[in-house]
């Protein structure tokens, strides 16, 4: 039942698709400009978007760049607290083994 509705949604996805590019293309024959005109016209587009595009990778490259920065440093940070934690319990079992060392002499 599930896969009825899924390839339902699917072939009306497809036909809708199908019929926006119809449409763009129907659009494109009857477009008030000379053909060269709507080349241009596309090819600027399509450099703009490309140049969109560009800006889009170059912003995401910085932002994850900055992100693997603190990533790192957080590691750091945990690293130093751990190795903080663990300088911190060899104390207290050594100060504890040695309380223990302290009371079993006295007895």
């Amino acid at each position: 039942m599930a896969d009825e509705r899924y390839e339902s949604s699917t072939s009306n996805l497809l036909f809708f698709l199908l019929g926006g590019l119809a449409g763009a293309t129907v659009m494109l024959l009857y477009a008030p400009r000379a053909g060269r005109e709507t080349r241009e016209m596309l090819g600027g587009k399509l450099r703009e978007g490309a140049e969109k595009g560009r800006e889009i990778k170059d912003q995401l490259v910085a932002r994850s760049r900055e992100l693997f920065d603190e990533a790192g440093e957080y590691v750091e940070k945990q690293k130093e607290n751990l190795e903080n934690r663990r300088e911190r319990l060899a104390a207290a079992i050594d100060a504890g083994r040695k309380a223990y060392r302290d009371e079993k002499e006295k007895m």
